[in-house]
């Protein structure tokens, strides 16, 4: 910032950084310029001084200001710096006709540090009607609905407000390089819209200085600067240039401007958030001045485009935060509760997706992945979550260009090039990843961007770029970049996330203990029930033992009472623990053992459910006389039936009438048995209820009570109030044939089942315990059918099933739980045998699959 004449500013000029050559002390010669404190111009003025005052800048140094500006228009100027108090900004005087002479002239005042710059321009008749102008180009701006038409509306009347040849609107990308977004010119001109500006051709210095002085007037390219004289002030300080309105420019920016064969330039800041948006740029083919007043109305439009960008950018933030916030709250309400989940945590993260216009979205959490979109593979998305593990552990991490930080990155970039990355724990470092695909862009340069660079007198220069031709490139690796906007709602979206994984973890925490106490009191009541089921079998088979003449009869009898129980237990949890119909559990006892001779069991009355504890010694109570009667009354012939009462009262309990009508004579028993002893003492022992049973010769007859608090009211309309029974009729006798695979993991179990299949006729059932043994027959064998224990200690059976399936080979599964519920999804509607089963379900499963292949 020095001021030198002859050689010596030659050498200077030579030697010094170009980029800063438009902070040296000069100004432009359409005006002139007095630094000055107080009432005395005691530092520099502009060396053509003479040119507009008639007074020698020499001569004026270290004089009163008065004498110079005189008295009148040094009370104005007095009255300007008091409404400019302390600020940094500017005041302006138009048309003031009170400097010596009279002749008008406009005025610009502002501080730089302790001294007063004044610099004045003669004033230009007509322009006092620009402001009026302006005001009503604005009024047009404000009905614009898009951004497009409203760049394009405000070239046109920039150039309506200005006359220069061409004006575009210069915007700023994310890399400070630039791109023409609307223009208009005079029709012989090239057009400029769509071609792109390197970030090197407004260098830093410059871009600073346009947020600072918003307005450049360059009239004539051409025209030589105007030195300020003295360079140094009495301090030894040179002049601070940035705000002056007549200050020259970087002699590499004229030679820029030639080269584009430009004769005079203006150019206005556009700015939004503080920050330079772009440039609303004019150019002109001659030499073209404007009167500071018009160049302030213009400045004044420009800020005013400026807040329109500004409150349109602001709105539309909002409304994406808004949504944006909406969308997290809702999300934070729907799974705060009890019943929230990680899971449900990922789906309301794909509206997120869609809000980012993201292409893919991945989430890592407690060591599981998730993905949904494009994204890369699971290797490679791991491979991310490594590389995301350098980042702040507290930080939302993006890049738009993923392979410059993350070389293995280049091999997926039309899956993943660009990512917004989440971390929603510390330690393990758990993620949420949005994708953004590879754009691939074709960039119209005005001209090869590289800037060149001479040597001049052993320095290397910048030297400006001589062409302007379009010149094309291709841009890969990146994608869309994510916005500042994009980067407010990951940060939103972060703490929501945060303060969910506190909530999901607590709650699962709590769980956890809760399934601890209901696991421990489970295995406790499981303990119980096993010791009394254990203790029931021992009973059954010492008193079937004592009454059983044979061998035969006595496992006969053991299995008919077991599974008597079995049928009981599986009504009860068919569908949740709770009373169930006495008439159907009458039905399914009947209908098991008696086959086609259940039609002779007539239920009349009040159908009533029994409660679950008292269920059991009831279905018991039943199927001892229905294998009596068909042992030795109603049911030995072809003739007799049972007649059963049902009468309810809803204070005192139920009343149940047997009678068997029509059937063989009955001779009354010599000795009582265990069936007799059940139907007797049961009901009366475990219900505190009454029996009686009177063995007449036309036929037995029964009469219990059942205390109300066994008793429950069924709603008619209820499943299983008056249901049929299940199994109507007993399955007709077929035998097996073939090979059979059974699949069993309990030996005794395997054995017993081993042994009734070849009772039904297979010719050889080879046994598996486990899936992989049963996988490895299959390799080399086919059966005929199969029968498959579903759970096999800590595995399933449904790897066999699928090979089954895919053999073709029929095949039912066994289970212990007495439903399909615990069946996979594929396979549950096929039959099922329940454990424990017989040789005749065995059948009747075989009969339903084999319907089922037809």
């Amino acid at each position: 910032m020095q001021q030198l004449a002859g050689e010596r500013w030659k050498d200077a000029l030579s030697s010094c950084d170009l980029e800063q050559i438009h902070y040296l002390g000069f100004v432009q010669p359409q005006g002139f310029l007095v630094e000055a404190s107080a009432d005395w111009i005691t530092t520099r003025t502009s060396a053509n001084l003479e040119q507009f005052l008639n007074v020698s800048p020499e001569a004026v140094l270290g004089t009163p200001l008065s004498e110079v500006l005189g008295r009148d228009m040094l009370h104005e100027i007095r009255g300007q710096l008091q409404m400019l108090g302390h600020g940094s900004g500017a005041q302006r005087l138009f048309g003031s006709d009170a400097l010596p002479g009279g002749r008008p002239f406009d005025l610009a005042i502002h501080r730089a540090g302790e001294s007063l710059v004044i610099e004045g321009e003669p004033a230009v008749q007509g322009d006092e009607q620009v402001a009026g102008f302006v005001q009503t180009l604005l009024g047009q701006l404000r009905h614009v609905p898009d951004l497009a038409r409203l760049c394009d509306l405000v070239v046109r009347q920039m150039r309506a407000l200005t006359g220069f040849d061409r004006v575009m609107l210069y915007r700023f990308h994310e890399d400070l390089s630039g791109e023409v977004v609307a223009e208009t010119r005079r029709g012989d001109l090239a057009p400029f819209k769509g071609l792109r500006y390197p970030a090197s051709d407004i260098p830093a210095q410059a871009r600073a200085l346009y947020l600072r002085n918003p307005i450049r007037l360059i009239a004539d390219v051409a025209a030589e600067p105007v030195p300020v004289l003295p360079a140094l002030d009495p301090s030894g300080r040179p002049i601070d240039l940035s705000m002056s309105v007549l200050r020259a420019v970087s002699p590499v920016h004229i030679q820029y401007l030639r080269n584009m064969q430009v004769g005079a330039s203006l150019s206005i800041s556009v700015l939004s958030g503080g920050r330079l948006w772009g440039l609303i740029a004019c150019h002109h083919a001659t030499p073209r001045n404007l009167s500071l007043q018009r160049r302030t109305a213009l400045e004044f439009f420009g800020e005013m485009f400026s807040f329109l960008l500004e409150s349109r950018a602001r709105a539309e933030e909002v409304a994406r935060r808004e949504e944006a916030r909406d969308f997290q709250t809702r999300m934070i309400s729907q799974l705060s509760g009890e019943t929230g989940s990680l899971d449900d945590v990922f789906q309301h993260l794909v509206g997120v997706q869609s809000m980012l216009g993201a292409d893919g979205l991945a989430t890592f959490i407690d060591g599981r992945l998730r993905t949904t979109g494009t994204t890369p593979g699971t290797s490679e998305i791991l491979e991310i979550m490594r590389f995301l593990n350098r980042a702040a552990a507290s930080k939302v991490y993006a890049s738009h260009a993923l392979s410059l930080v993350h070389p293995p990155a280049a091999h997926y970039t039309r899956q993943g090039c660009g990512v917004l990355a989440i971390p929603v724990s510390r330690r393990p470092r758990d993620y949420v990843v949005f994708f953004r695909r590879e754009l691939v862009q074709q960039v119209t340069w005005a001209g090869e961007p590289a800037k060149a660079v001479r040597r001049v007198e052993g320095t290397q220069q910048l030297s400006p770029r001589a062409s302007f031709a379009a010149w094309r490139e291709t841009v890969r690796g990146q994608s869309a970049q994510w916005s500042a906007g994009d980067l407010a709602i990951a940060e939103a979206l972060r703490m929501t996330l945060l303060e969910l994984m506190l909530q999901v973890t607590d709650r699962a925490e709590k769980q956890r203990k809760l399934s601890n106490d209901q696991q421990d009191l489970l295995i406790a009541e499981l303990n119980h029930r096993v010791r009394n089921i254990l203790n029931l079998i021992v009973g059954l088979v010492r008193q079937c033992g004592d009454s059983a003449t044979s061998v035969e009869s006595f496992a006969e009898e053991v299995s008919a009472r077991v599974h008597a129980l079995a049928r009981a237990h599986d009504q009860l949890t068919s569908s949740g623990w709770g009373a169930r119909s006495l008439a159907t559990m009458i039905r399914v006892e009947a209908g098991a053992y008696l086959g086609a001779k259940a039609e002779r069991v007539a239920i009349h009355g009040d159908d009533v459910g029994i409660q679950p504890d008292a269920f059991a010694t009831v279905a018991l109570v039943m199927h001892e006389l229905i294998t009596n009667a068909a042992k030795y009354g109603a049911f030995r012939d072809s003739r007799g039936h049972v007649e059963i009462a049902l009468r309810n009262d809803p204070d005192k309990g139920l009343d149940i009438a047997w009678d068997e009508i029509g059937g063989a004579p009955i001779t009354p028993p010599t000795r009582r048995g265990f069936g007799s002893t059940i139907i007797e003492r049961a009901i009366p022992h475990e219900l505190m209820g009454q029996a009686r049973v009177d063995f007449a010769p036309a036929g037995l007859r029964a009469r219990f009570h059942i205390p109300a608090a066994f008793i429950e009211v069924l709603d008619p309309a209820a499943p299983g109030a008056n249901a049929q029974a299940t199994e109507r009729t007993q399955a007709k006798v077929e035998r097996l044939s073939g090979d059979i695979l059974l699949v069993e993991d309990n030996l005794l179990i395997a054995l017993e089942t081993e042994a009734m299949l070849g009772s039904l006729g297979a010719d050889n059932v080879h046994v598996a315990s486990t899936v992989s043994a049963a996988l490895s027959y299959l390799a080399e064998n086919r059966p005929h059918f199969a029968v498959l224990d579903y759970n096999l200690g800590r595995e399933r059976s449904v790897p066999i099933a699928e090979r089954l399936s895919a053999m073709q080979v029929p095949f039912v599964f066994a289970t212990g739980y007495g439903d399909t519920a615990t069946i996979d999804d594929r396979f549950r509607s096929r039959p099922i045998l329940t454990k424990p089963y017989t040789a005749s379900s065995v059948l009747r499963a075989w009969q339903a699959i084999s319907a089922l292949e037809e």
